[in-house]
């Protein structure tokens, strides 16, 4: 069944939330925090390694109560259990949405057209093991017979993105493998890669559902010359392998029907590094490494499913969102992790988002007169303080931010590590607090700079009252990563059930491609 219709501004809880908003959005959060001697610990949840504060928001009790009325009334559960269960809620596509169900190592059943589709996916996660493991052994050997160094991955958007992040952000668990990744169109980028790759000891995994997206296959076409260069087409099948489902296009490209890993078209591109997508990442960490990601996010699926709306982490914050967009007017949202191996999780998570909830019409194919969709940009750590944080502590816009943090560092330094640490709870407390004139004035008295107070004091000031998430696990893991991805799907799943949007579809995508093909044409 498809997800219902239910356009969020005419509810009751959105006319409540309207008239609310204007009652308390110059309320200060200093002052929240004055009523409530217990605020902190009244908005803050936590899931296994994971504790979320979001006490920094310009929200009260009944705010909260409000916005969960608002997921009520629009029906949540049902989004939900439809979103889970394998319901074809992509309904302009006619597809169910199962990218949970990777990651599903139950003996559950779980329905497409009436067939179960967990057997099929244990199997092709079995055929991942013992593939990488080959590889990552030695076993697995090039057209020459050496062992295989690097690995490049061959795909673009969600076949690119997310393999590329979770392989950066897990670094610190990777073997002796290399992993490259091209995903541009641009040859230069291509060359770039392969200039230095020993054509007898890399592994070129093309990822391309329908192995005819134009970036994917030209890319692929052009590795493929280079390594004919000095090798034979009966060569390819050692080297090359193929995520895809079109087994004619694989053949014809010289890769051995053994070394195809299959994809489900119940899988979105943006949310498929659960799959097969994911082979680079299962030679980079190992597959152990692997399942205890997918076993995170299965995890945090469970919570998901089952945690009332008030306790339920990706609920909460994409109710916050809304709250955000849709009576404040902010338009964009800020993600800065707290650690260098987390430096691609903003433009995943802008693919993510904007890629999901940036449509204009509803879920009966009507012009919505309300905002959906968030702009998502970020950076890691310190670096943002020293370039657009700036616009956030003192700019004219008001930018939501999501501070994500590890209690320990991977390799030990404490002594950066408490520095850094120091950084994350800093900048959400300069948010909060800002700095008043009369603070502003004392400090420059003290540091003997009464000359100048007339003049700098307006420019020192901060208005604070800038709310703020704080994100903060144990250490970064495997599991913790997939804990935290699925919390960032689900937070946008909840976005486009409240938006009354379809979150599955990418229409936006095809048009440029559709022009650029005229081009070339001619």
């Amino acid at each position: 069944m498809p997800l219902k219709s239910i356009n969020p501004t005419q509810t009751e809880s959105w006319s409540k939330l309207t008239q609310h908003f204007n009652e308390i959005k110059d309320a200060q959060m200093k002052s929240l925090f004055l009523k409530d001697s217990n605020r902190k610990k009244n908005l803050s949840l936590e899931f296994e390694d994971l504790k979320l504060d979001y006490s920094k928001n310009r929200v009260t009790r009944e705010t909260l109560d409000l916005l969960v009325q608002l997921a009520e009334e629009c029906d949540l559960k049902d989004g939900i259990e439809k979103y889970l269960s394998g319901d074809k809620i992509n309904a302009t596509e006619k597809r169910a949405v199962l990218h949970t169900a990777l990651r599903n190592n139950s003996d559950d059943s779980i329905e497409v057209d009436g067939a179960n589709v967990l057997p099929e996916v244990h199997e092709t996660l079995k055929k991942m093991e013992t593939f990488s493991d080959k590889v990552i052994s030695g076993e697995f050997k090039g057209y020459t017979g050496k062992e295989i160094t690097d690995v490049v991955n061959i795909g673009i958007g969600g076949s690119d993105l997310g393999p590329n992040m979770v392989v950066e952000a897990l670094h610190y668990y990777s073997n002796h493998l290399k992993t490259h990744f091209i995903s541009n169109i641009d040859g230069d980028h291509v060359y770039e890669v392969i200039q230095n790759l020993n054509r007898e000891t890399t592994l070129f995994v093309i990822v391309s559902k329908t192995f005819t997206t134009q970036e994917t296959l030209t890319n692929a076409t052009t590795v493929k010359n280079w390594f004919l260069e000095d090798a034979e087409e009966s060569d390819i099948q050692h080297n090359f392998v193929a995520v895809s489902t079109n087994m004619d296009m694989v053949k014809s490209f010289g890769i051995a029907s053994d070394n195809v890993f299959t994809m489900w078209d119940w899988v979105g591109g943006r949310y498929s590094l659960w799959s097969a997508v994911g082979l680079s990442i299962s030679l980079s960490i190992g597959f152990k490494n692997f399942r205890q990601f997918l076993d995170g996010a299965n995890a945090l699926d469970t919570h998901f499913r089952q945690a009332s709306y008030d306790k339920n982490i990706p609920v909460v914050l994409a109710l916050l969102s809304v709250w955000y967009n849709n009576f404040f007017g902010s338009e964009s949202e800020v993600v800065i992790p707290y650690t260098q191996y987390l430096q691609k999780l903003p433009p995943f998570l802008q693919q993510l988002s904007m890629e999901s909830n940036g449509k204009s019409v509803d879920r009966d194919g009507n012009p919505v007169d309300y905002q959906t969709g968030n702009i998502i940009w970020g950076n890691t750590g310190t670096n943002v303080q020293h370039a657009f944080m700036q616009l956030v502590h003192q700019g004219t816009k008001l930018i939501p931010v999501d501070f994500i943090g590890f209690e320990e560092p991977l390799h030990g330094n404490m002594n950066h590590h408490e520095k850094l640490m120091a950084n994350f709870f800093a900048q959400a407390e300069a948010l909060y607090a800002g700095k008043t004139a009369d603070e502003v004035h004392l400090d420059m008295k003290t540091k003997g700079q009464e000359a100048d107070i007339s003049r700098l004091l307006p420019f020192k000031v901060f208005e604070g009252n800038k709310p703020s998430n704080a994100l903060l696990f144990n250490k970064l893991t495997p599991r913790n990563l997939g804990i935290l991805i699925a919390m960032y799907e689900h937070k946008t799943f909840v976005q486009g059930m409240i938006w009354n949007i379809y979150s599955f579809d990418q229409f936006g995508v095809e048009l440029g491609k559709e022009l650029a093909n005229k081009l070339l044409v001619k």
